[in-house]
This record gives structure tokens, C-alpha cells and sequence, in this order.
């Protein structure tokens, strides 16, 4: 199978370069210009990965990559030539993968897209145990189904959330550092740093406890790491 990605950029020798080295590896490229335009191709194509940048025209990055992920599990690569945390970290909170800051080398792209879609669907060994149901007090993992219960009523994760649930839940009492976490759920070739596992953390806890602030089940260990409480 080729697969196919996406590249949104208003800046059309950004857009040439990288189709011109991602068609090289390979793969086949769709290219947008506008937030508008790249929302059309995705619900159109079905890209395997978006590489996306925030500054665009009709519709924002931030707006396109909320837009797709209520509605679809595509990896997301934000593209910024900001430096600004922020733009990172919202990044990540509206469900974006994983980013890159212009300018930025061929190489890291390409290291990141190939990382991306090598986790595109339930990777590492650690993850790939027979197919059955895990029900730990509210909570209930069907993995035949990817998915998950609360208190009886189906939840949306993106697949990230569910990887890093589902490696936790297996693994109850275990305290793990962001950096096994980075190793074993996100990968060891992961580029990136340990803010990633935070941002996730976060938006699981929203998802699955009652209250997220004094969280039930994703226990932060201080100092440490965090761990899902056995029940």
C-alpha cells in the first residue's frame, strides 16, 4: 500500500520541497494552500497523515486540526515558525501528533512522518496482547472494538489516548518516568520531548474520571511519573 499524505502550506516552495522529497521516499502527496481546501481533500481522500501548518489563510491550523480530529484518527505533523510554547502546546492539546518548528531539515520531516505512520495503528509489542475486555471499576477497555466505556457510555480517544490507556490499564501499580512512557507507548524513535506525555495525560484524564483534578485512575507519582491505580 502507498501511503498517502497531505501538505498544507500557504507557502507554495515549502509545499514543493516537501512533496518533492516525501514522492521520493515513496509516498504518494496531496498539497493544500488554505484551511478551507485542506478540510475538502482530507473529507475527499482520506490522507494516512496531514502535515499541517498553523499559519493559514480562510481557516487556521489550530481550526483544521480540531475540525479533523472530532471526526477523524489521521496522524497530524504541525508545521510553525514560531518558537512560542503555546502554539506547541495547543498544538497538542487540539490533538495534533507531533510538531516541527520552521526551518526546519528534510530529514527530520521525513524521520517524523515515517515515526507517525509506523504508529498509525496498535504498535509495539507491548500493546499487541490478545484481544479481550479489561474493566477496571467505571472503566472498560473492549479492544476487539478500540474502544472504550465509562460508566456504560462510549468515550472518543484519539489513538494515542488509547495506546497510552491501554498500556497503563495492563500494567496497574507500575509507576512509569515520561521518558519510559515516550520509549514504550509513543515509541523509541520518537522526536520529540516529554511534554507530549503531560498534554496526553490530560486530555485522558478529562475523558475518564469524574473529576480530573483529583483523578481516580492515571495517578501522578511526584517526582516520578504517573501510573494507573489499582482498583
Amino acid at each position: 500500500m502507498i501511503e498517502k499524505i497531505l501538505v498544507v502550506d500557504d507557502e507554495k516552495p515549502i509545499v514543493d520541497i516537501l512533496k518533492y522529497n516525501l514522492e521520493k521516499e515513496g509516498y504518494s502527496v496531496l498539497t493544500a494552500f488554505d484551511g478551507e481546501e485542506a478540510l475538502t481533500l482530507v473529507a475527499a481522500e482520506h490522507p494516512h497523515l496531514i502535515i499541517l501548518d498553523i499559519m493559514l489563510p480562510k481557516k487556521d491550523g489550530f481550526a483544521v486540526c480540531r475540525e479533523i480530529r472530532s471526526k477523524w484518527e489521521i496522524p497530524i505533523l504541525m508545521l510553525t515558525a514560531k518558537e512560542m510554547e503555546m502554539d506547541k502546546v495547543l498544538g497538542l492539546e487540539l490533538g495534533a501528533d507531533d510538531y516541527v518548528t520552521k526551518p526546519f531539515s528534510s530529514r527530520e520531516v521525513l524521520a517524523r512522518v515515517k515515526a507517525l505512520l509506523r504508529r498509525s495503528g496498535i504498535t509495539g509489542s507491548q500493546l499487541q496482547q490478545e484481544k479481550a475486555k479489561i474493566e477496571v471499576g467505571s472503566i472498560l477497555v473492549d479492544q476487539n472494538e478500540m474502544q472504550v466505556y465509562v460508566l456504560g457510555h462510549s468515550i472518543e480517544l484519539t489513538l494515542r489516548e488509547y495506546n497510552l490507556l491501554l498500556f497503563l490499564i495492563m500494567k496497574p501499580g507500575f509507576v512509569f518516568s515520561r521518558e519510559q512512557l515516550l520509549d514504550q507507548v509513543w515509541g523509541y524513535d520518537y522526536i520529540g520531548d516529554d511534554r507530549t506525555v503531560d498534554v496526553t495525560v490530560r486530555r485522558l484524564r478529562e475523558k475518564l474520571e469524574q473529576d480530573p483534578a483529583q483523578p481516580e485512575y492515571i495517578k501522578t507519582k511526584r517526582g516520578v511519573g504517573y501510573y494507573f491505580k489499582p482498583i
